[in-house]
């Protein structure tokens, strides 16, 4: 998969010059990289939050710059946290039958099977990191959780295979597992424990009763004697 981003060369200095792009509604970054020297440029930042929302940040985007067309991946993104706007964004320009590693996601499609019956689905492992040539680096790995009962846990040696891209993450790490209710959990371990407390008071019930009982045949023979 990939973009085409329109950019514009710009001048670093002075600060005023930045901040009158920004109020145009131009976003700022740098492209660096393979025959590419560092480059400060602007470009629609719309554009740009658009494809990151629909693709991800892993996807290729092919910069037109100056008359030609470079081909990079997002290095760098810097949000601002409290609005949907790019502060500063790094590009770095890729060699196209060169494998790259990136981070993806890991989305979980499905309901558990064990989650219909009272369990709780947890993810413990959000992204992997893979790689690939630029061009068929995955916007994110969808794995199926349907079939998983409670007790059960997916590894990232689980993950689906593809012939695009390996993954490079350790294969015993954890992704996700089904696991009891918390509640109901704590109820059985109430439960175990008052079975318990209620076997000891039987069995110290039924020993004081035969200790009883042979104290009084006992006491019967000795009156008899």
């Amino acid at each position: 998969m990939s973009v085409t981003l329109k950019v514009e060369e710009r001048e670093v200095r002075p600060r005023s010059l930045r901040k009158q792009l920004r109020h145009e509604g131009k976003a700022l970054g740098v492209v660096y990289g393979y025959k590419v020297e560092s480059t400060p440029i602007s470009f629609d930042e719309k554009e740009l939050v658009k494809v990151v929302r629909e693709h991800g940040e892993n996807v290729l985007v092919a910069l037109q710059i100056g008359g030609k067309k470079v081909n990079t991946l997002i290095n760098k993104l810097d949000m601002d946290i409290f609005t949907p706007t790019i502060k500063h964004v790094e590009f770095i320009a890729v060699k196209m039958d060169e494998e790259t590693e990136v981070e993806t996601d890991i989305v979980l499609v499905g309901e558990a099977a064990g989650a219909k019956l009272g369990g709780f689905l947890s993810q413990t492992l959000f992204k992997v990191t893979v790689a690939a040539t630029p061009d068929k680096l995955p916007e994110r790995i969808e794995v199926d959780v349907t079939e998983l009962a409670i007790g059960d846990s997916i590894t990232v040696a689980d993950l689906p295979e593809e012939k695009d891209f390996r993954v490079v993450t350790e294969g015993d790490i954890q992704v996700a597992a089904v696991v009891e209710s918390t509640l109901e959990a704590e109820l059985e371990e109430i439960e175990e424990a008052e079975a318990e407390a209620q076997a000891a008071d039987a069995d110290t019930a039924t020993d004081d009763s035969e200790q009883t009982s042979e104290e009084q045949a006992e006491e019967n023979k000795e009156d008899k004697e």
